[in-house]
Order: structure tokens, then C-alpha cells, then sequence
């Protein structure tokens, strides 16, 4: 059940247009700043931040798709037969300043895992973490360079992120657990 609605449509874009700023701006413009979405609401979140970036920089930076479903330490209590949505990433990470793209950052454990699968793909020059809901209750030691908008939330409620691509709509919700 719904309990609040977070970011609409407009809210969401606006905090992607942030995002795509700070990200220029950090790197000192996007040589060798490459982004890779993890799969399955990051990659769209991703696109779209390239998107502005293009738009910003004139330039096209690399992009690229991660799943990090074999990396993850939960994954005997997924399922028997877990979906695999795949990796592509179509470029050297070698030397590159890879940001990491995701819709929500909780625990760290998605972070952990999709740093350990890059990591079996090349050395990047240096990781950044992008997300667009930071909502707390980190388990690990990791932090967001980018964030869309730190929401406050207990650890019986799921925040909800939904993009046109895959949901039909853009908008983040707090729900009951």
C-alpha cells in the first residue's frame, strides 16, 4: 500500500539534471568518466543521466549495463532459478572514471557486489556511486557521491522506485513492508 508519494515525474528529473551536473562538475568536465547502470532501474536512471550529460557537455560518455546477480550475498535466498538480466558493457573500464548508477541505496550490499563484479572486469581509474533515493540504514561502509534525495525511512518500509522504461511511470513511493 502506498503510504507517500516521494518524487513525481518532475521531481525525478529535476534530480537527474542535479545529478548529471554534479558529475560534470566533480570530474572536471567527463574525460575518461564513463556510467554504468545496475540492472534492473539503474540502467534507465543511467540513460538518462548520459542523456543530460550529452546535453550539458556536447559529448557522448560511455555507457554500460551491469548485473550483478551471481555477486550478490543473497542469492541462495532469491530464488531456485534467479532472472538474469546481463552485463554489457561495450568498453575498456581500464584508466576510466566509472560511476556507478542505482535507484536506491539501504543497506550497501548491492554496492559491494556490483564493485566486486566490476572489479572481475578491469581496474577503473576510481568508482563513483550514484543513486536517486538514499534512504539509511547502511550495513556497509559505503557512501553516495550523488544523491537525488536522502529519505528518512524505518526498516519496515520500502521505498518504491518506478521509471517509464520498465513501470510505465516515473515516481518514488514509501510503502508499508
Amino acid at each position: 500500500m502506498e503510504k507517500a508519494l516521494i518524487m513525481d515525474k518532475d521531481a525525478m528529473n529535476r534530480a537527474l539534471t542535479r545529478i548529471a551536473h554534479e558529475i560534470v562538475e566533480k570530474n572536471k568536465g567527463v574525460e575518461d568518466v564513463a556510467l554504468i547502470g545496475i540492472q534492473r532501474r539503474g540502467v534507465p536512471l543511467a540513460k538518462r543521466i548520459a542523456q543530460k550529460i550529452e546535453e550539458i557537455e556536447n559529448v557522448k560518455v560511455p555507457l554500460g549495463v551491469l548485473d550483478i546477480t551471481f555477486y550478490r550475498d543473497d542469492l541462495s535466498l532469491l530464488a531456485a532459478h534467479p532472472v538474469i538480466n546481463g552485463t554489457d558493457i561495450g568498453f575498456q573500464i581500464e584508466g576510466k572514471k566509472i560511476v556507478l548508477v542505482d535507484d536506491v541505496i539501504y543497506t550497501g550490499r548491492t554496492v559491494r557486489a556490483a564493485i566486486e563484479c566490476l572489479f572481475d572486469l578491469g581496474r577503473p581509474q576510481m568508482v563513483q556511486l550514484a543513486v536517486l533515493i538514499d534512504r539509511g540504514h547502511r550495513e556497509l561502509p559505503f557512501r553516495p557521491d550523488y544523491v537525488g534525495k536522502n529519505i528518512p525511512t524505518s526498516k519496515s518500509e520500502v521505498v518504491s522506485v518506478q521509471v517509464v522504461e520498465i513501470d510505465s511511470i516515473d515516481k518514488v513511493t514509501i510503502n508499508e513492508g
